[in-house]
């Protein structure tokens, strides 16, 4: 039995005394914030509008439409598991973010639909992804520039498609990312006993099928590390018109060509005695290609002795700006990469069905989506850069006292709450008055 009331150990002269009277309490209030973005831009709308409902409609207490929400807002809100959401169907806040004045879906209905996802599903997901990019900007850009990515996600239990990586050292599996700038436009789950660069030409030949329907004069730049300098994705981008800057593994022959180049580096450093860095551009073509391209190599020395590395592009530029501005610009995507792992749960890829951990990762996307929507209201504030775990911990893990009657809900927040003047021009920014 619980007790009525408990106390503590007295402060000074005053007693110390607590009970379970103070009404519903959240941590979440600032969940709402997401709410309105997702109304501006119906996000987990058209995500449920992609899925197939097989269920008897008379048995149907909970909607396709509140329960992505609800997972995708409980993601972003930092609960990570189905688990978490038998006792987070009680929250009221969250109640009110799905648009729902009852208990929620428990986890064993999000579980079974989320095992009912298949290949189909992931391809609309992907697309609205890709309509909801070409929807934030008022015109066609002159350029963009398509960084692909993959990273490692530890897998402990018997899911499909397991393999040992020998570069990570564990099982796992190997997503590939795509962004432009901060649109994330895939999250595509792989197994990690193939290539970094496994179906990255035939994503990117469908990613620019897609953009060219709308912006048929855009210039697009393919971006990626050394994994994607394969001869065949190269030929591919010169066959059809998309540039590339993509890095290079260093072998004897390159090193020899940058030789002269990086002798003068190495004079500059033993006469000076600290390191400089250069970059040499040259002609360069390997056994694989069809054509000679470009590399630009960036030379270093130091006390270690010569540090090179080298670029692939497709065009002529200056070659400091083509590796330090253009190809380094790649590193931004990682922090990206981060916000999907880290804060918001993309490697919880626990389930036995393939189809089912992909989802998963779609849903991380649609949270990380919904912060980069709020971002765009947070402009000229202190928090235009911060992850999007410190948003989370800053905007939406806002306690409240929730207040529900037949007229109004209301969300009682301390006066004390540090941010509580940023929020209220936040909201007022999301929400006409």
């Amino acid at each position: 039995m619980v007790p009525q009331k408990l106390t503590f150990s007295p402060l000074s002269r005053r007693q110390i005394e607590a009970d379970f009277s103070g009404g519903h309490i959240t941590s979440d209030a600032g969940v709402l914030l997401l709410r309105e973005v997702d109304k501006q831009h119906r996000l987990t709308q058209r995500l449920a509008e992609t899925l197939t409902d097989q269920r008897d409609a008379r048995m149907i207490r909970h909607g396709l439409n509140t329960m992505i929400r609800q997972r995708v807002y409980g993601v972003a809100s930092g609960y990570e598991d189905l688990n978490d959401h038998e006792a987070l169907r009680f929250d009221q806040a969250l109640q009110t973010a799905t648009g729902n004045a009852s208990t929620l879906a428990g986890k064993s209905t999000l579980c079974r639909m989320e095992q009912a996802m298949d290949r189909q599903t992931i391809v609309k997901a992907h697309e609205l992804l890709w309509h909801h990019f070409i929807e934030q900007h008022e015109k066609p850009p002159k350029e963009i520039v398509l960084d692909f990515d993959g990273t490692d996600i530890p897998v402990h239990g018997d899911q499909p498609g397991k393999f040992f990586n020998r570069y990570y050292d564990h099982h796992c599996y190997f997503p590939l990312y795509v962004f432009c700038g901060r649109h994330l436009l895939v999250s595509y789950l792989r197994t990690s006993n193939r290539g970094d660069a496994r179906h990255s030409w035939a994503i990117l030949a469908l990613l620019v099928r897609f953009i060219r329907q709308y912006w048929p004069q855009t210039r697009i730049v393919f971006r990626g590390d050394s994994h994607f300098s394969k001869p065949r994705l190269l030929a591919w981008c010169d066959r059809n018109q998309v540039d590339y800057i993509v890095g290079m593994a260093r072998n004897q022959r390159l090193e020899a060509l940058a030789a002269p180049a990086m002798d003068k580096v190495r004079t500059y450093y033993e006469a000076h005695g600290h390191k400089l860095a250069s970059t040499f551009r040259f002609r360069y073509k390997a056994r694989s290609w069809h054509k000679p391209r470009w590399v630009v190599a960036r030379l270093e020395y130091g006390p270690q002795g010569p540090n090179p590395r080298f670029v692939i592009s497709s065009r002529y530029d200056d070659g400091f700006k083509l590796y330090y501005e253009q190809y380094c610009a790649r590193g931004d995507m990682e922090n990206r990469i981060k916000d999907q792992q880290l804060d918001l749960f993309a490697g919880r890829t626990s389930s036995t069905h393939w189809w089912t951990n992909q989802w998963r990762l779609i849903l991380s996307g649609f949270a990380y989506t919904l912060f980069e929507r709020l971002r765009v209201h947070l402009k000229n504030t202190p928090f235009e850069r911060m992850s999007a775990g410190t948003l989370r911990l800053k905007l939406i893990k806002v306690g409240a006292v929730i207040i529900r009657n037949t007229r109004r809900i209301r969300v009682l927040m301390s006066d004390s709450y540090p941010h509580k003047n940023d929020l209220s021009a936040l909201v007022q920014r999301l929400v006409p008055q």
